[in-house]
């Protein structure tokens, strides 16, 4: 099928030898699903065996794609403005690998929640789609994607995923961790477990890990108790100043479940200051297993996710919805690290 190889390579030499069509050679080299991953791999050995590279150019005039995607990464809104969530910034390098292996170009870009970046992505055109990550406080992100929803913009964002969702949403199992880590919690003897971090609509990732805590705690037959949750932003100092005020505040405790590991590392930090011994007076855990968690005295037991997954979910969810396919499942798993916060 298709015409003999010429002297410079093109998907038409592909197609020759390989024994298809030079549209399934377009397609294949593109990554589409809708080719077999057996005839995949043989386009693909075939371009590199001929030395063949996609003619981006050509590529994007014939499908009116840049076959670029942007990356906003928004600062989480602390008191100076200058504190990144290092989770977001572990994901950025399973993101720009995957672009990568599927051909694309990414552009990264910093951005203010406040600013116009949702009109001025739609207006330049610069990309075929966005991956947005971080967003603070969600009842002001709800508003920008509501207008990117209007604008009918192509985008996928990291966070709680639910059948309210705005857009396309990838993210953890974040109720099933918040059980998890009360579930060992209560394996280790704790009965008043504490959770630190703003657990309500403005942020609804937070929300589902108490609601997690809650029922691995309420199952064990023990009451959840309002007075041991605490609001934090994912910062230290947050979680420094939410833990002492529950030292300061008499409520007996013996554990905390903090919303992140940066409120977990500042409530530590609390804690000694008080004469508090972690584990032997009070159990910690974390979540999202930042590099930080690990060099904490003693190290810290967090709830790990799947960077590399995430990842590349993101930029296959994002694909989905510019080819106008069905996207892949948006909920990742979570697994628990047992360190020496917890006993381990």
């Amino acid at each position: 099928m298709g015409r003999k190889p010429s002297n410079k390579p093109t998907s038409f030499d592909i197609a020759y030898l390989a024994g298809v069509s030079q549209p399934t050679v377009s397609r294949a080299l593109r990554g589409s699903r809708s080719i077999s991953a057996a005839t995949r791999e043989k386009i693909e050995r075939i371009a590199r065996e001929l030395g063949y590279t996609v003619d981006k150019n050509a590529s994007s005039l014939r499908s009116q794609r840049s076959n670029t995607l942007a990356l906003l990464f928004f600062e989480d809104p602390t008191p100076d403005e200058s504190n990144i969530n290092p989770f977001f910034l572990a994901m950025l390098g399973s993101i720009t690998r995957h672009c990568a292996n599927r051909g694309l170009d990414l552009l990264i870009s910093f951005q203010r929640m406040e600013d116009d970046w949702h009109q001025r992505y739609q207006d330049s055109h610069r990309a075929d789609g966005l991956i947005l990550l971080g967003y603070g406080d969600y009842a002001v992100y709800e508003a920008r994607l509501r207008q990117l929803v209007r604008q009918e913009t192509h985008f996928v964002r990291w966070g709680s995923v639910d059948e309210a969702s705005l857009g396309s949403t990838v993210g953890s199992d974040n109720f099933g961790a918040g059980r998890l880590a009360g579930e060992h919690l209560l394996a280790r003897g704790r009965r008043r477990i504490a959770f630190i971090g703003t657990a309500d609509a403005h942020y609804p990732e937070f929300q589902a890990r108490y609601n997690g805590l809650c029922k691995a705690v309420t199952t064990a037959g023990l009451e959840c108790d309002p007075a041991l949750q605490r609001d934090a932003i994912t910062t230290e100092e947050a979680g420094y100043n939410a833990a002492r005020e529950l030292v300061e505040s008499g409520i007996a405790f013996d554990a905390i479940f903090a919303a992140s590991d940066l409120i977990a590392i500042g409530a530590m930090r609390a804690l000694a200051e008080r004469g508090l011994k972690v584990p032997d007076d009070v159990a910690v855990v974390g979540f999202d297993d930042i590099p930080a968690a690990s060099l904490t005295a003693p190290p810290l037991t967090t709830v790990m996710q799947d960077l590399r997954g995430a990842g590349e979910l993101l930029v296959e969810t994002l694909l989905a919805s510019i080819e106008d396919r069905p996207a892949p499942p948006s909920t990742l798993p979570t697994r628990l690290v047992v360190r020496g916060s917890t006993g381990g």
